[in-house]
């Protein structure tokens, strides 16, 4: 395979659970990329927000939206390689159009806070490879239960399946680059090897396709 060049974007979507920051680790090891992760523990409204919604959205969101914001500007500044676990695309047509939908975020709330992204999005630019984990939410609850994390033991089997919607629609209309879907219930990249090569075999097709 002719060697991809440095100062690429590559980035992991995904429901709660799909697999991103595992796969991120994983896809770091083997090419040597510069990994960076969603720092749920550090995060000041993340336990707030699961035991509820309606007060903490909002503020949940804008925090999500600076914190990639700035994640993708100290990439372009980098010059370096980097994969990303979840991307700020994610937060603005998934998490917060669904949570205005569900009656979490006010209509005021939401008009602000998509007035933000579009500023946002007009002075960055779309990872050079998209890479999205497909999940059903039996496959998301068994990972989520697996990690263990006390402040998701709350996250209600229907805000899954609306994420989950939702993530489909995104990814059937994305247009801002490339996009390889992995559909991850068969699949066991963290364990098995043979899964994991799979999916490298398919990055490295992208690859080809994209220079």
């Amino acid at each position: 395979m002719k060697k991809e060049p440095t100062n690429m974007h590559i980035a992991i979507a995904g429901n709660i659970g799909a697999g991103k920051t595992t796969l991120t680790r994983l896809l770091a090891k083997h090419y040597g990329w510069e990994a960076h992760y969603e720092d749920a523990d550090n995060n000041p409204y993340l336990d707030d927000f699961y035991h509820d919604m309606l007060r903490w959205s909002f503020n949940l969101q804008v925090y999500f939206l600076n914190s990639r914001f700035t994640q993708v500007l100290d990439f372009r500044d980098s010059g370096k390689t980097v994969i990303q676990d979840r991307t700020i695309y994610e937060d603005a047509e998934i998490f917060a159009p669904n949570l205005h939908e569900m009656g979490l975020m006010s209509s005021r709330d939401f008009s602000n806070y998509h007035k933000l992204f579009s500023l946002m999005s007009r002075l960055i630019k779309a990872p050079t490879l998209m890479i999205y984990l497909r999940a059903t939410v039996p496959t998301l609850v068994n990972n989520i239960q697996k990690r263990g994390r006390d402040y998701e033991n709350s996250i209600r089997l229907d805000y899954l399946g609306q994420l989950n919607q939702r993530y489909e629609a995104w990814a059937t209309h994305y247009t801002l680059g490339k996009m390889l879907i992995v559909n991850v219930d068969s699949l066991n990249f963290e364990e098995n090897q043979e899964d994991l090569s799979k999916i490298i075999d398919r990055i490295n097709a992208q690859f080809h396709g994209l220079f």
